[in-house]
């Protein structure tokens, strides 16, 4: 994760640059419930998401 201050106006001077999908992305990876279930799934023997935690966090994308 970025070490970038959130609270630094600074740290964000492209922001309306930004797409959508950059700013959800922003967003969800400072979720604290994300954070411990990705760590988690880092832990796992898993391969990869699974399709529940890419549904829960709406990392599914329509085709």
């Amino acid at each position: 994760m970025s070490g970038a201050d959130w609270r630094s106006e600074s740290a964000y001077h492209n922001v309306t640059e930004a797409e959508p999908a950059d700013i959800a992305w922003e967003w969800l990876r400072r979720d604290r419930e994300y954070q411990k279930e990705f760590r988690a799934l880092l832990g796992s023997r898993q391969s990869g998401a699974t399709d529940h935690f890419r549904r829960k966090w709406g990392l599914t994308f329509r085709s």
